[in-house]
């Protein structure tokens, strides 16, 4: 097997080329970067608290940069990013200064639409957000709703629901919010306004969708009361944090890329050191067991209040399965990749109501399905997800990931098994969560 990994002359791009020569074989051990959710928000609890947070195994991707910057330019002061330890001294809650310029979330849908909840609920401030070309075709809709129910006053394009956006900080009132969608970002803005808002600010979503906001906001010194049952929450505001000390573990939706290529290649034994297996994140590893993937948790233990393990994985003979329901929102991010764990898996694997990934970094939906369908595979595009029929020869072809990071890596752990060359443009995507994924690749080739 042989990768190379090329700049495209006079532009930003990059492309992967794999040469199949001899399959790969993933043995021995590896560690994945950082949990990006969670480094989002040990970034931004630290800069709205009192006192110094100190962060260990932060994620050193563009997202959390993204996030670093914009609060650096609010005030807090962030340590180099590029060191094991890392400290932010907070500005303390509603004390985030008002910028110079426009604050850049880049490509990071977590970064504005969080930080959209702190901006709108500090009052006499304002603010203009923005980020890249595919952040800007987003829907912010989704958190402006509930926001303006509170009585924020966000402008922006299209009937205020796409950015660039202009928000007018004011003190907010409390609300009871049900949503439609179980979205961790819808529920982490709401929360995160209601830090700063007098009374009792709720959330409840059809589904659990994952729970690391209130994990921290508990350990940073906020009041909640959680409500498992009505999959619902509520802060009890305003709230006083306090800085802390944050160990960040593996990102499983990063390991989800290692658990999948060591499923499906013969021969393959593979630790995965250190990684987060939160219940609200696991739903990988519940689809990966469904389609009876040999994977164990071994060393498991808490880390500063999240779940951790080392998972085992090891070659085995996959067989297809349904997904949907509660358990897309466990796993909405690693979809794209289980699309390729599917490809081998005996029978034909349905996953449906995922139209959530219509409106992720790309239509993800839209993309896998002709990606995947380019190297052979028979992928079937539904309006809600995919279907997918295992057994296909895969063959090398051109591909592109459409600046996704999920798409590049799933598509390059596809590429690993099919005969003759494989062309992936714009590889570069990975970086946006997992920088260092194609030199760890290449180590098993």
């Amino acid at each position: 097997m042989v990768l190379a990994l090329e700049l495209v002359p006079n532009t930003p791009h990059q492309v992967l080329t794999v040469t199949a020569t001899q399959p790969p074989c993933f043995q021995g051990s590896l560690r994945v970067p950082g949990d990006k959710s969670i480094s989002h928000r040990a970034l931004m609890l630290g800069a709205i608290a009192s006192g110094e947070t100190r962060i260990q195994g932060l994620l050193l991707g563009e997202d959390p940069r993204s996030t670093a910057a914009c609060f650096g330019a609010m005030g807090a002061t962030i340590s180099n990013l590029d060191q094991d330890w890392i400290t932010v001294q907070g500005q303390g809650l509603g004390h985030l200064q008002e910028p110079t310029g426009v604050l850049d979330a880049g490509n990071s849908g977590t970064t504005l639409r969080l930080m959209l909840g702190l901006l709108a609920a500090q009052p006499d401030t304002f603010f203009v957000v923005t980020g890249d070309n595919s952040l800007r075709s987003r829907p912010m809709s989704r958190v402006i709703k509930p926001l303006s129910q509170m009585g924020a006053k966000i402008w922006g394009r299209q009937g205020n629901t796409l950015a660039p956006l202009a928000v007018q900080g004011q003190r907010l009132r409390p609300a009871a919010y049900s949503s439609p969608i179980a979205s961790a970002q819808v529920k982490s803005c709401i929360l995160l306004a209601g830090l700063l808002t007098e009374g009792d600010t709720r959330v409840s979503e059809p589904s659990l969708s994952r729970d690391h906001s209130e994990r921290m906001l508990q350990a940073f010194g906020a009041n909640l009361t959680i409500d498992p049952e009505a999959c619902a929450v509520t802060l009890h505001g305003p709230a006083q944090l306090q800085g802390q000390t944050v160990v960040v573990p593996g990102d499983i939706s990063s390991a989800a890329f290692w658990l999948v290529a060591a499923a499906i290649t013969p021969g393959s034994d593979l630790l995965i050191e250190n990684v987060g297996v939160n219940p609200t994140r696991i739903g990988i590893l519940d689809a990966l067991w469904q389609m009876e993937a040999d994977i164990t948790l071994e060393n498991q233990r808490l880390v500063t209040g999240e779940p951790v393990a080392d998972l085992r994985v090891r070659h085995s003979a996959l067989k297809a399965a349904q997904f949907g329901g509660d358990l897309i929102p466990r796993m909405i991010d690693e979809i794209p990749v289980l699309a390729v764990a599917a490809l081998f898996a005996q029978g034909s694997t349905v996953i449906q109501d995922a139209a959530e990934l219509r409106v992720k970094e790309c239509d993800r939906i839209t993309v896998m399905a002709q990606q995947l369908s380019k190297m052979g595979g028979s992928v079937t595009e539904r309006a809600d997800g995919l279907e997918i029929q295992g057994g296909a020869t895969l063959h090398g072809a051109d591909l592109d990931s459409h600046t996704d990071h999920r798409v590049a890596m799933s598509l390059a752990i596809a590429a690993l098994t099919a005969s003759g060359t494989t062309t992936l443009h714009r590889a570069e995507a990975a970086a946006v969560s997992y920088p260092s994924f194609f030199p760890t690749l290449e180590k098993f080739c």
